[in-house]
Order: structure tokens, then C-alpha cells, then sequence
């Protein structure tokens, strides 16, 4: 099958997460002998941030890391600054069976990929949604021009919900979001640096009351070796931080994250605000990658609405920063029950979240929205040939 993707950006993961799935989804369908093509805007505020704070070589560290991604970058119009070619559209799509269009892509871009799937009736085309923006920012949602796209892929069921129940797209299907185990694996070997890791961004304000709750407050109570990983951390974030005695480690490549999990022997899961709130049962992608690393994992409340983990089993709960102390405190000193909680974790991974799971997803949505076959005419009988009663 020939697939276009059109994303933010592959090559970049500062403060973008969905880099990480989307590598997964992509290394997975190269693996499987599908032709894929990958297009990123030359400006991608990811890379520039990343560019900005680290220079050039976290690309290159990129391109040596998945030597089989590659992108090609454009400029959306002429106006644009840059060197990069302005997109020819018809060339990108051309002999394509299935685009992806991932949600971090401008209004425009997503109408005229549209346009051209309304005047190609072969070609079928969906559109990626995962972010809390459909129920936060409807409006902003809401312009995204989808009438001849094909459907949406939701990363959770009450996303799918929104697209339908506002009329935004003709049919919606959830795919979460998952782990690929190509590179998300125990390291074994891999020395002791610390007790706890925690890999995320500050963000948004959206769950400050959430970290100090249950990361900083039960690092510092429990006198743990801890440290932090992550972008857009302001200075009251690293002041609380190393009044904690946690380390602030800044960005971290995400390939690297399971080399950082393999020398700490645990990590949280702090969800952010609005995926609590207003959008239950879809946990981040770190939670899916943590586990596949096999590293025992305790989580603040969200509600898994959709049963995609076992809680208790595959991770553990606190309810509030004092469980969250008890069950570190656990974990720590009882190592054989923290082997059991991360194999447990793992082999749910295996069974049900890694990127194959989600490829094969694709491709039976594909099939049953894929174009019918055109139906070959019976053969002509020549005279000679009608079989004798």
C-alpha cells in the first residue's frame, strides 16, 4: 500500500509528543513493505525550539536513531520564508491508496487535502485527532474544513464522540495511541543513577497542583535520589524542583527514555488536567512507553474508561499524595513485588498496545473504507465455445 503522512514533525519530540507515536506507526508500516511517504512543514516550531536550545546535532542524533525515517519539508506558499520547495500537492498524493493527516497541520493544508480527496474518488484519507483541543477548543476544531475526508482517528472514545455528535466528520474511529516495542524495552545492565524518574513537560499550568501533589511533595518526604526530565519548565518550576531534591535534567531525546528508565527503579504517571477532567480513559503515550520498559509505574487518578490497563496490575493507583508516598515507599523495599507489577505491565503492552496493534487497526479501517474493487465482466463466449446442452 502507498501511505502519506502529513505531521508536525517526525524529526522532533521538544514538546511534542506526538513524534513519538507516530515514529512507531511509521517504523511499523516501512517493516510490513508499505511505501510511505512523510511531509513536515521547514518551519515546525518543534524543530526550531530544539534547534534554538540545542543546535543542530539532536537532528542528526535523530536520523542516525531511525535511519529509515526520512521527511520531506515544505513551505505551504510562496510567501513563506525559507528555502524549502513550496508543496505540489498533486505530486505528494499522487499514486497514494491512504493520507493521513495528523491534527498539529494548518486549516489550509487540511481543506486542500480535502479538495484533492473530493476530486480523486480512489483515494481515501483520514484525519488524526490527539489532543484535548476537540473538547477544550471547539471552535479551533471546528475550522478544520473535514466534509470529504473519509473519517477521523480519535485517540480515545470520547474523542471519537465529539467529532460525531458535532457533525465534524462523516465517521470517527478510536486509535489510541501505543508503545513501539522496537525501541520501548527493558535494558538490562544498565546501572543504578536514582530511585525515581519522571519524563514530562511542565506545560501549561495544566497540572502544577498535580506535580507538587504527587511527584515533588512524596520525592521529598520519602528522602528519594529523584530526577526529572522535560521542556518549559519556568524558574518557579526548577526553584520547586531543587527544593524537592529532585534533579532537573532537561530535554531528553525520547529514544533515550528507556536507557533513563532502566538505571532508576521507578517512575509516576501525573496526567494533565484537562485528560482527567473532561476526557477519561485516555492515559499519555509516556504511560504506554513507561510500561513497555518495564519499569513499575504509579499513577494519579484518571479514569481508564475504555479498560485498557488493569490497575493494581499493571501499574498502581494512589488516590492522593499520601497513597503515593505509601506505594513508592513499597516498591523500593520490596523489589520481588516490583518485578511482578512491571512484567505484568509489559506483557499487557505485548498483547495490546504496541504500534503493530495499532498498524493492524489501520489497516482494517482501511479495508472496510478502502474502494471497492472494480468487478471484472464475465468473458464473451464466442460461438464456438457455448457449451453444448
Amino acid at each position: 500500500m502507498r501511505l502519506v503522512l502529513f505531521c508536525h514533525s517526525l524529526r522532533s519530540d521538544w514538546n511534542h509528543g506526538n513524534a513519538h507515536f507516530l515514529r512507531g506507526i511509521c517504523t511499523e508500516l516501512l517493516a510490513r513493505g508499505h511505501e510511505l511517504r512523510v511531509y513536515e512543514p521547514a518551519d515546525a516550531w518543534s524543530v526550531s525550539n530544539l534547534v534554538s536550545e540545542h543546535g543542530e546535532q539532536p537532528l542528526a542524533d535523530f536520523a542516525a536513531a531511525y535511519p529509515r525515517l526520512r521527511s520531506t519539508l515544505y513551505r505551504l506558499d510562496a510567501g513563506q520564508p525559507g528555502n524549502a520547495p513550496v508543496l505540489d500537492l498533486h505530486q505528494a498524493l499522487d499514486g497514494a491508496d491512504l493520507v493521513l493527516v495528523h491534527e498539529w497541520n494548518d486549516h489550509e493544508l487540511v481543506r486542500r487535502i480535502g479538495d484533492h480527496r473530493r476530486d480523486h474518488p480512489g483515494l481515501r484519507v483520514l484525519f488524526h485527532d490527539t489532543h484535548h483541543r476537540s473538547s477544550t477548543e471547539p471552535a479551533s476544531m471546528a475550522a478544520y474544513d473535514l466534509r470529504h475526508y473519509d473519517g477521523v482517528l480519535a485517540f480515545g472514545g470520547v474523542i471519537r464522540d465529539l467529532y460525531q455528535r458535532h457533525g465534524w466528520a462523516r465517521q470517527a474511529w478510536t486509535w489510541h495511541e501505543a508503545a513501539d516495542t522496537r525501541v520501548f524495552g527493558p535494558r538490562p545492565g544498565e546501572p543504578r543513577e536514582g530511585d525515581l524518574v519522571w519524563i514530562g513537560n511542565w506545560g501549561d499550568e495544566e497540572r502544577t497542583a498535580e506535580l507538587h501533589e504527587f511527584l515533588l511533595e512524596p520525592v521529598h518526604a520519602l528522602g528519594l535520589s529523584a530526577r526529572v526530565h522535560g521542556v518549559r519548565y519556568p524558574e518557579h518550576a526548577r526553584r520547586s524542583l531543587r527544593a524537592a531534591g529532585i534533579t532537573y535534567a532537561g530535554w531528553l531525546p525520547n529514544y533515550e527514555a528507556p536507557r533513563v528508565f532502566a538505571r532508576h527503579a521507578v517512575t509516576v504517571h501525573v496526567p494533565r488536567r484537562p485528560y482527567v477532567q473532561a476526557l477519561p480513559g485516555i492515559p499519555t503515550i509516556r504511560m504506554f512507553e513507561a510500561l513497555a520498559c518495564g519499569i513499575p509505574l504509579v499513577s494519579a487518578p484518571w479514569n481508564d474508561a475504555e479498560g485498557l490497563f488493569e490497575p493494581g496490575a499493571d501499574y498502581l493507583v494512589a488516590r492522593n499524595g499520601a497513597q503515593m508516598q505509601r506505594h513508592l515507599r513499597e516498591l523500593l523495599n520490596e523489589p520481588g513485588m516490583a518485578r511482578e507489577l512491571a512484567a505484568h505491565g509489559r506483557r499487557t503492552i505485548l498483547a495490546r498496545h504496541s504500534c503493530a496493534h495499532r498498524v493492524d487497526e489501520l489497516m482494517a479501517i482501511h479495508a472496510a473504507i478502502a474502494p471497492a474493487a472494480p468487478r471484472t465482466p464475465p468473458l464473451r463466449r464466442e460461438p464456438s465455445e457455448t457449451p453444448t446442452p
